[in-house]
């Protein structure tokens, strides 16, 4: 029996380091994106008339958008950072209709990690927007007495990411795995169509959930 590190299977050992499933799942995704990333930018400056480019026009005019509507401005950096959890997300969640792929999200190391990334993300932003005492003198309003619940509230939502994200995906994917076990390939067709929206859906809500945090502490970095 393969010894597990935080509950996924060890595949091999570099080092002091163990490699999991999760972490090659990742790996995998991560070098995917990268590869389409390079392949639209080359359309964008060399094809700019091509499908290619306009999907990747259509994209980040989305995202911008999506993102000046939550925070009220225009904002590359947070837009940068939502786009790329989101479709680092989506593309996991994809990854785990192939045959024989467990999707990186379905660990609750990777939700985690996701989550951090958007925990720390949050005062960042704040700093950035007005400074530090000017984000964490909000900690202190409208009472001081409030500050331990601020505290609680920001480590409570992060926890909240991360469990939500690995909670909907890894019971759809458990589902659908067992009724391909006991039913065979093309009856559970209708459910891993579910799955698969259910996917694309938790990576949008994840999204602008960050969003919503990160404008959040800008709005409140810019206030008094």
């Amino acid at each position: 029996m393969n010894p597990r590190v935080f509950g996924d299977p060890k595949l091999i050992d570099l080092g002091p380091f163990p490699v999991t499933e999760t972490m090659v799942a990742s790996l995998g995704v991560s070098v995917v994106l990268v590869l389409a990333g390079v392949w639209f930018r080359f359309a964008v400056v060399n094809r700019p008339e091509s499908m290619a480019a306009a999907l990747a026009r259509l994209a980040v005019q989305w995202l911008d958008r999506t993102v000046e509507e939550i925070i009220g401005r225009s904002e590359p950096a947070v837009a940068s950072l939502t786009g790329s959890l989101f479709l680092f997300i989506c593309a996991c969640n994809l990854s785990g209709q192939l045959p024989g792929v467990h999707p990186a999200t379905a660990s609750l190391a990777t939700t985690s990690a996701l989550a951090i990334v958007v925990f720390l993300a949050v005062p960042l932003a704040g700093i950035r927007a007005r400074g530090p005492w000017g984000y964490v003198k909000h900690y202190f309003s409208p009472n001081p007495i409030l500050f331990p619940l601020h505290l609680v509230s920001e480590v409570s939502r992060t926890v909240a990411l991360a469990m939500r994200l690995f909670g909907n995906i890894m019971s759809g994917h458990l589902v659908v795995g067992l009724l391909v076990a006991l039913a065979g390939f093309l009856v559970p067709m209708p459910f891993m169509a579910l799955d698969l929206l259910i996917g694309l859906l938790q990576a949008y809500i994840f999204a602008v959930l960050s969003t919503v945090f990160i404008g959040a502490a800008i709005g409140a970095g810019e206030e008094g």
